[in-house]
């Protein structure tokens, strides 16, 4: 908890033990469980469609997932952490995001190349419009 003390001047001044209480709880907030890698993410776009390369320190590429759910590409993997004695395996989200319109979802296809993730997203040819003339029928 962080105290702001006032002077009878006016002038706001912050405790120095309170502040430096506020710094430590701030640094463990954020190695929580080990602190969390920043994944590293290149996204190409060529005529064919686009291409998200990802890779995370400290994580194997075997244990990265890509799901489809709901029109949205998430990537996660699992972190284990022990509650009560009892180990919970949680997905950590490192990228999720809504397919857009021009990407054809049916053919959203993913690989490892060398310790790279890659997601291959290729273009919806629909998504231009579609064109067919219909007879009619009597």
């Amino acid at each position: 908890m962080c105290i702001v003390t006032f002077s009878v001047e006016g002038e706001q001044r912050m405790k120095k033990h309170n502040y430096l209480d506020l710094g430590t709880a701030v640094d463990v907030l954020n190695t929580i469980n080990g602190g969390m890698s920043e994944p590293q993410m290149i996204v190409n776009h060529n005529h064919e469609g686009r291409e998200i390369r990802m890779r995370i320190p400290g994580i194997s590429r075997d244990s990265l997932h890509v799901e489809i759910h709901n029109n949205s590409l998430t990537i996660y993997h699992y972190t284990t952490l022990l509650s009560q004695d009892m180990m919970i395996d949680l997905p950590r989200i490192v990228y999720s995001k809504v397919i857009p319109y021009f990407i054809d979802i049916n053919k959203i296809s993913a690989h490892t190349e060398d310790e790279d993730l890659i997601v291959e997203l290729p273009y919806n040819r629909l998504s231009n419009g579609f064109h067919r003339d219909l007879k009619i029928q009597e």
